[in-house]
């Protein structure tokens, strides 16, 4: 599909730009646990019974839920969400179990092995919850940016190229923290994308996170509203069957969408 532009809208970030060494050098919440996340690893066909959510008869992904636009020359993508909140297990032998997710926002990755990215995750490690900042360029593993990250924060991220480098900007709009990098990137700019994703842990996708819904808002792309349709959004699958994360119609002004765990679709944000 070609790239539709409609209302012109820029990203304000309204906060204290912070330093790059504000950049952390250790992956993921542990240890030695290096986090990544991928591109879209493709799902079982997308559901056609009666009745199936609209929002999910495009595609599905074995590690993505949300909305991808698919075109040529993605140069800018930016998008805000409040982070979820991670679920603690309701048995108490579960409470060791580790399960990951992320919110982000970024360019490449649907149909290519090129991804440029930015966001937040949300795990359940080790018996507690844990919430950081990050961003990636592909082959490497995410880098935690030190930021100190709560439930309900609201986060911006913008992604916009340059020469040479491409400009990454995070901001928790909530607490006024905000870091900018520059990065050298040359994917192929053929998709851009807001995406709840279950993280690769090593060489495998990791145990999705029960969060409560993440609502996406404000989105655009190459400056302008991205005009997301329904037929534009995937699910996620765990197997052929399991359904684990669904998103929304999109809303109103077609600049955001709602995702939530699960095999139901949630209510479209009213904007």
């Amino acid at each position: 599909m070609t790239i539709r532009v409609s209302v012109v809208c820029a990203l304000m970030l309204g906060a204290v730009a912070m330093s790059v060494s504000s950049l952390a050098s250790a992956s993921g919440p542990g240890p030695g646990l290096a986090e990544f996340h991928a591109p879209r690893i493709p799902g079982p066909t997308p559901p056609t019974r009666p009745g199936a959510s609209l929002a999910i008869r495009e595609w599905t992904s074995k590690n993505w839920s949300g909305y991808a636009l698919n075109g040529t020359d993605f140069t800018q993508v930016t998008g805000s969400w409040h982070v979820p909140m991670v679920q603690s297990p309701t048995k108490k032998r579960h409470y060791r179990k580790n399960t990951f997710s992320a919110s982000w926002v970024g360019i490449d990755g649907y149909g290519n092995s090129s991804l440029i990215q930015a966001g937040t995750e949300q795990d359940w490690f080790n018996g507690h919850a844990f919430y950081q900042a990050w961003f990636e360029v592909l082959p490497a593993p995410e880098t935690p940016i030190t930021m100190t990250i709560h439930p309900g924060d609201h986060m911006s991220v913008s992604i916009t190229k340059g020469v040479p480098k491409w400009t990454i900007t995070v901001t928790d709009t909530t607490t006024s923290q905000s870091v900018t990098t520059m990065q050298a990137y040359t994917g192929p700019m053929t998709s851009a994308e807001w995406i709840q994703e279950a993280p690769t842990i090593g060489r495998h996708v990791a145990t999705l996170a029960s969060d409560s819904t993440v609502t996406f808002d404000g989105g655009t792309v190459n400056s302008g509203n991205p005009g997301l349709i329904s037929s534009e959004a995937g699910a996620m699958f765990k197997g052929r069957r399991h359904q684990i994360s669904t998103p929304s119609l999109p809303d109103s002004d077609t600049d955001g969408f709602a995702v939530a765990y699960g095999s139901v679709a949630p209510r479209a944000p009213s904007s």
